[in-house]
């Protein structure tokens, strides 16, 4: 009997939700990354990033920050959901994967999930079908959030502090493209701080301040082309 109920009870759910047609007419931005600022000074650590260059993508998001069940039909599952459109009524997530995405699982009989709506009026979470018609709760907890998007044309550039051996450091390039690293643009360089605490690869260079083979201490100069 009760798993008789559990049905009826999802079902008369369905029946009730409402209609939503999500949009499609949000344009993340697209921001440059330069760190840290030319003139500052910093510390890097071994294997940390000692300079970075490139852009990326920023888009608004929605995270959630528990897990909540919407009238026996939907789980939701804590991380964030990336904005798609917007009208006068509601704002629009896509259901994406990736680390940090949140997830939507449905029950047995409920309709398969497309997209996150969020009312403006009283701010409530609903799940928007392929059907086009939506559960909400306004129990389930989430915050207003900025992510970085990783695109196709994502790139980034950076030296990575390896460590000093005597008076050498070793500094590793890296190219990052769609963040994943690009084997073809690495390298490994030594320098030779006997010689000059200046350094530099492909137009950054960096005044080294002090040296050690667990961090150091730098100032930049200017960074990459």
């Amino acid at each position: 009997m009760k798993t008789y109920g559990l049905l009826f009870a999802i079902s008369v759910t369905l029946m009730l939700a409402g209609c939503a047609s999500p949009t499609y007419n949000y344009a993340p931005k697209t921001a440059d990354l330069s760190f840290p600022e030319v003139g500052s000074v910093a510390v890097a650590r071994v294997g940390d990033k000692m300079l970075s260059q490139g852009k990326y993508v920023e888009s608004e998001a929605i995270k959630v920050l528990e897990q909540e069940q919407i009238k026996l039909a939907y789980t939701i599952f804590p991380g964030y959901f990336l904005k798609q459109g917007e009208d006068d009524k509601a704002s629009y997530y896509k259901i994406t994967a990736g680390n940090g995405a949140g997830r939507i699982e449905k029950s047995a009989l409920a309709d398969m999930q497309k997209a996150v709506m969020v009312d403006k009026n009283d701010n409530e979470f609903c799940v928007v079908t392929w059907l086009d018609t939506y559960s909400c709760d306004d129990e389930v907890r989430f915050e207003k959030t900025m992510e970085e998007v990783v695109t196709p044309d994502s790139f980034q550039q950076t030296l990575i502090y390896n460590g000093k051996v005597g008076d050498k450091i070793n500094v590793g390039y890296r190219e990052f493209s769609s963040n994943m690293v690009r084997d073809a643009f690495r390298n490994e360089v030594e320098y030779d701080l006997s010689e000059s605490n200046i350094i530099g690869y492909q137009g950054a260079q960096i005044e080294v301040v002090e040296a050690t083979n667990q961090k150091i201490k730098y100032r930049v100069i200017s960074n990459f082309n």
